[in-house]
């Protein structure tokens, strides 16, 4: 059973939500502009042509023929039932869902069947304390984004590691608006932005696949003529690629603005509230 005042982080309000667990981030184009056209397509379709469960195979056929399905890791399913809930685009999630449906589930005809659907809750539920998830929640409203980061452990970790080292205290989520929050946003966007991304097509965050499998990459930083750097998980987590030391000088100098920034700026909103 869930604990009392249980964070959902997959559908954590209405103007956002999380579809990574269904493969939405897994497909070999996964920009935002790609993801789009592939769910609003889809919703679209679910929409004039599922009637009942009898429907669902002729909709995953055709999906299917007209959708590309290159993966960057082969492995993980990416669920041709994934779409919009909603008219806005604001929230992707299951079209099989009862909520979607009139109280009909019709999730059992999914890769994964409806029990495992129902009752699975990624890393993130356990290792993003709530302080982090409630602020994560506040600071990011679009979805493309927010399955990004909030699937990211080590990126939300050391964010509020360093923020929080900075200020003595854990900052409060409530504390996230005005310029806090967009200083906090500035740094969660660079998921998208980071200007040192590498451009392999089976690079994802800290991982590399080469299909079958996946593996953990690392900045050689021997190479570079440097110590690791103090910011080594939040590079790994921007899937980061230096070529140079000064790049990843100017990387470091990036990140840190930013926490600097945040830090400074915390401090003078907590004279105001004095």
């Amino acid at each position: 059973m869930k604990e009392e005042g249980f964070i959902h982080l997959c559908q954590p309000d209405s103007g956002k939500s999380c579809g990574a667990c269904c493969g939405l981030y897994n497909y070999a184009d996964n920009t935002k502009g790609s993801l789009v056209s592939r769910l609003r397509n889809r919703t679209g379709m679910f929409r004039e042509t599922v009637k009942g469960v009898a429907d669902l195979k002729a909709f995953s056929d055709r999906i299917r023929s007209l959708e590309s399905w290159e993966k960057i890791y082969e492995v993980i399913h990416c669920c041709e039932y994934l779409g919009f809930l909603d008219e806005e685009e604001k929230r992707v999630g299951c079209l099989l869902h009862p909520l979607q449906n009139d109280g009909v589930d019709m999730r059992g005809v999914s890769f994964y069947g409806k029990k495992l659907c129902n009752g699975h809750f990624c890393p993130s539920y356990q290792f993003i304390s709530r302080e982090e998830k409630l602020s994560m929640i506040r600071i990011i409203d679009d979805w493309y984004l927010y399955g990004l980061c909030i699937t990211d452990i080590d990126l939300v970790k050391e964010y509020f590691r360093f923020i929080s080292e900075g200020i003595y205290e854990v900052p409060h989520p409530d504390r996230f608006e005005g310029r806090l929050r967009n200083i906090a946003l500035d740094f969660f966007s660079l998921k998208i932005s980071w200007p040192f991304r590498s451009t392999d097509t089976n690079r994802f965050g800290k991982y590399y696949f080469d299909g079958s499998q996946y593996m953990i990459s690392h900045i050689d930083y021997g190479a570079l003529g440097c110590d690791r750097s103090k910011f080594d998980r939040i590079f790994l987590s921007l899937t980061s690629k230096f070529r140079t030391l000064e790049e990843l000088r100017r990387g470091e100098e990036i990140i840190r603005e930013n926490i600097e920034e945040f830090i400074n700026c915390y401090k003078v909103d907590a004279m105001k509230r004095l």
